[in-house]
């Protein structure tokens, strides 16, 4: 589940508990809207966690001054010779 998935959970978690007055027989809404936001806020912080790890932070590279790159010149690598 991505993070707009947790986000819906979240969004669902909070309309059934704060948004609606339903009563349904064997069913507290407001105990499923709960447990739907702790879902959520559990994706969320896996999510994050996950996607921090994936970062790979290079440094950059300093060019060296001064050196210029080496050519082959055995007949073979300018396209002479067979």
């Amino acid at each position: 589940m991505g993070l707009g998935g947790c986000i819906i959970l979240i969004a669902a978690g909070a309309i059934l508990t704060f948004a609606t007055d339903w009563e349904m027989e064997g069913v507290n809404l407001d105990l499923v809207g709960i447990i739907l936001m702790i879902v959520g806020l559990i994706g969320v912080t896996t999510f994050s966690s996950i996607a921090r790890r994936k970062r790979v932070v290079v440094p950059p590279t300093t060019p060296v001054v001064g050196e210029q790159p080496h050519h082959r010149r055995d007949g073979y690598s300018d396209g002479y010779g067979a």
